[in-house]
């Protein structure tokens, strides 16, 4: 892979440029960023706006990628997409370019697909970074950079500063930004926007958002949200205090996007919107005997809100974790988060050529607990946690979200 925006450019120029029709919310960050698409896609739906979504990875098909109004592209209309497409790319190799990777293709597909079915509104998710992403190709109404941590080194830098610049490379001339960043990360993020000429909306300062006593259930939480234009009473299905700043950045996002336009503004569809959006294998609890907890933490960030998490919801019940990490992710801070909680853990792989030495994360979770079960396939895992686990324990599933889409499977899970 090598990176740039010259093949997406080129490919896309010879697609009439779809991008240029639509109407974008260019969404990025390190974690938090696909829940934030997901609601302010779902908001917009609610709204009554025709809305695409382009996210990844998908969890367990490919079609989950492409959706308008939430709903996955049909497999036939995917396929023809791509016929239409793959003489691009062959023209494209035999007049010397570079063949467009398969995130390129992936972004050029969504944009066809969003300006030929004629989105209102697309919320497109950043894949890998920004400044080097295939989806910045985009000039959006909006851009949205939800936090930064370490994540992707090999490609975006070995410090937060450098990962920063990288992702606040999404920010365009005179666009409008909403960000959840702190720290330098923030500073470095309101320098950019202030040499490109952008308003920047910070949530913590201009957006807030406030606990309610006592609500945080099994199935929803609740909170308060101050925000650019009123004051909301939110019930979301999501779980995890984390999801309270992204559904603040959501709100913000929303707001800004209808700035000057109070009369079409849709405050109603908000609260809507947050109180039904659905982002399967993030803190998604399965209730039984005993409880499971599935969550795609698969960097040091992501571990650190899903312990808070855990405290939360579960203080006092002992935990059974089921990991499964790739090879190019923290595995070693991820461990030195969560297995202090445990009181069994059971390392497993993820089938994906990236899970490398997998049993490798095994010699980092003897350094809590001596006695780590090994178990390769990822639904025996689950059965040996489930057969570890007392009734009133709670099995923990997390990793890569490769491996929580193998979970979610052998539990057997839809997406509805």
């Amino acid at each position: 892979m090598n990176l740039g925006l010259a093949r997406i450019e080129e490919l896309l120029r010879r697609l009439g440029d779809p991008h240029s029709r639509l109407n974008i919310i260019h969404v990025g960050g390190t974690n938090g960023k696909g829940s934030t698409t997901a609601m302010i896609a779902n908001i917009l739906k609610t709204a009554g706006y025709k809305t695409g979504m382009f996210s990844s990875p998908h969890l367990h098909s490919y079609t989950e990628r492409f959706l308008i109004n939430c709903e996955p592209i049909g497999e036939n209309s995917l396929a023809k997409l791509i016929e239409r497409v793959k003489p691009h790319l062959n023209n494209m190799v035999a007049e010397g370019y570079e063949h467009p990777t398969e995130f390129e293709v992936s972004t050029a597909l969504a944009l066809l697909y969003f300006a030929e079915e004629e989105t209102d509104f697309v919320v497109l998710e950043v894949g890998l970074g920004g400044a080097i992403d295939s989806t910045n190709v985009v000039t959006p109404q909006l851009s949205v950079i939800t936090n930064v941590s370490l994540d992707h080194m090999d490609y975006l830098g070995h410090t937060v500063e450098e990962i920063a610049r990288v992702k606040a490379g999404i920010i365009k001339p005179g666009v409008p930004v909403v960000t959840a960043a702190q720290g330098v990360a923030l500073e470095i993020i309101r320098e950019t926007a202030l040499i490109k000429g952008c308003r920047i909306i910070q949530v913590g300062r201009d957006v807030t958002y406030h606990a309610v006593e006592g609500a945080i259930k099994a199935d929803y939480q609740s909170f308060l949200i101050d925000g650019l234009q009123g004051k909301y009473h939110v019930s979301l299905p999501l779980l995890g205090r984390h999801q309270q700043i992204n559904a603040a950045t959501a709100v913000a996002a929303v707001e800004l996007l209808f700035r000057g336009n109070e009369h079409h503004f849709p405050a109603a569809a908000l609260l809507e919107g947050l109180r039904t959006v659905r982002w399967p294998g993030r803190l998604e609890l399965v209730s039984g005997t005993p409880d499971i907890v599935i969550d795609g933490a698969h960097n040091h960030a992501g571990a650190r809100v899903l312990k808070q998490a855990l405290l939360d919801y579960f203080a006092g019940r002992k935990l059974v974790f089921v990991l499964g990490m790739l090879a190019d992710k923290e595995r070693a801070r991820v461990v030195e988060e969560l297995v202090p909680l445990a009181r069994a853990v059971v390392v497993t792989r993820s089938n994906n050529p990236r899970s490398g030495n997998w049993q490798e994360l095994a010699t980092y979770v003897q350094k809590y607990l001596p006695d780590v079960k090994c178990v390769e396939g990822v639904g025996e895992a689950i059965k040996t946690a489930l057969a570890l686990a007392k009734p009133e324990e709670v099995v923990c599933i997390t990793g890569s979200l490769y491996m929580v889409a193998e979970a979610r499977e052998a539990l057997g899970l839809s997406l509805r």
